[in-house]
């Protein structure tokens, strides 16, 4: 029988290792401490909008650039911070959460051939998305704290640093005449590192030398914790003009499911992913868009965005210490909802074997970082945990990890 052709470009994208792992704690009945979203409700008067919404009959399709009152809500937001004035109509559109939104930017940017530069370890779709464009991904690696990376000792000027951190020229040496696009994460998923106002100056410097432009995936900028700040690469100064920043209300307030994203940026910006968005999923829920304008209009007044990291902050700290009481020691986060553990006690040389054995063997479930890397081989050997989890769940898992010792390694 004859089998039909699969596009080169989707055949190397195989069951990835977080449907892997997550299908092996439900068996083993593990602690998922894996997957990246809440196991707990998200606030009770945002779900009331929704329902509130949908009994007011939004229940058809929205304006393909989204909500006025959503789009309007953005702005506001935007304003609340301090990060700048923006135009609800020209400068924001809604999206099918900020996945759909990065597929577009890098569907809307990028042309065959034309180059991205993603700093590694990345978020999983970033490396699809450029190969769907017919994009070249150019990587720039960031380096774990004060540590050496597998392939040697990385480039260092003597400074103890307590933070991931890239190398300065490397970034340099990365742009090419066919460099279109940088791709940027921070607060960043996997290693927690929130890019500094150093940095991000250093990363608008060589933009601006090679007219390239950002897009700036912040869907974690309300979850920052000690003494790091989140500051929008667009708000630097010239930066507006050349920066999509991506967002959504997801990981803010615990929806992971509704999948309401938007993005802010310049109105040619915009333009550019409307283009691509109206052809991809033309317009998006329209209640929960509702209910998505009601949480950031509420947020503003109800001093939601403290409460939140605090209780973030105590989830944090609990799972770090659990995490260091089992033997992992914890590589310090600055933001998002992950941190990284140290695996070099365990026994184990490879990051997915270690954690295929915590989830089979002692019932907790993380991922392997080597997900995050071109070459699995390259990645520092560590874990990634999650803790977007009840108390109970974190109490849960520390029990099960208090046998970590005891345990065979192999």
């Amino acid at each position: 029988m004859p089998t039909s052709r699969v596009a080169e470009r989707v055949s190397r994208f195989g069951t990835s290792i977080f449907a892997e792992i997550s299908a092996l704690a439900l068996q083993c009945g593990a602690v998922n401490l894996g997957q990246g979203f809440p196991d707990f409700a998200g606030p009770a008067w945002v779900k009331a909008a929704a329902t509130a919404a949908i009994a007011a009959d939004m229940n058809q399709y929205a304006p393909y650039q989204g909500l006025p009152r959503l789009r309007e809500a953005v702005a506001a937001t935007w304003h609340a911070h301090g990060w700048r004035e923006v135009d609800a109509a020209r400068e924001v559109t809604i999206t099918s959460g900020a996945t759909e939104a990065l597929f577009g930017a890098v569907q809307a940017l990028l042309d065959p051939g034309d180059e991205a530069i993603i700093f590694e370890p990345f978020y999983d779709a970033y490396v699809p998305d450029v190969t769907l464009a017919g994009g070249v991904p150019r990587l720039v690696r960031l380096y774990p704290p004060t540590a050496a990376s597998p392939e040697g000792t990385p480039p260092t000027d003597g400074v103890q640093r307590t933070a991931w951190w890239f190398d300065p020229a490397e970034l340099a040496a990365a742009f090419t005449p066919r460099t279109r696009l940088l791709l940027l994460n921070t607060p960043h998923n996997p290693t927690g590192k929130v890019f500094t106002r150093a940095e991000l100056d250093q990363i608008a410097a060589l933009c601006h030398a090679h007219n390239v432009t950002v897009v700036a995936d912040e869907v974690y900028d309300q979850l920052v914790f000690g003494a790091a700040t989140h500051v929008p690469i667009a708000t630097l100064p010239g930066m507006w003009e050349r920066t999509l920043t991506l967002n959504s209300i997801g990981k803010t307030f615990s929806v992971t499911g509704w999948k309401i994203g938007y993005a802010v940026g310049p109105a040619h910006l915009n333009d550019a992913l409307r283009a691509a968005h109206q052809w991809i999923t033309f317009a998006t829920a329209t209640p929960l868009q509702g209910a998505a304008a009601a949480a950031l209009e509420g947020a503003l007044t109800n001093a939601y965005y403290p409460l939140l990291r605090a209780e973030y902050a105590e989830r944090y700290a609990l799972l770090c210490q659990i995490l260091a009481n089992a033997g992992l020691p914890t590589l310090p986060t600055e933001g998002s909802y992950f941190v990284m553990a140290d695996l070099a006690g365990t026994g184990f040389t490879n990051d997915a074997a270690f954690c295929r054995w915590l989830t089979s063997e002692v019932g907790v479930a993380a991922i392997p970082p080597s997900a995050f890397y071109a070459d699995p081989a390259t990645a520092p050997l560590l874990a990634r945990f999650c803790f977007a989890k009840q108390l109970a769940t974190l109490h849960a898992a520390g029990e099960r990890l208090g046998t970590l010792r005891t345990l065979s390694k192999r």
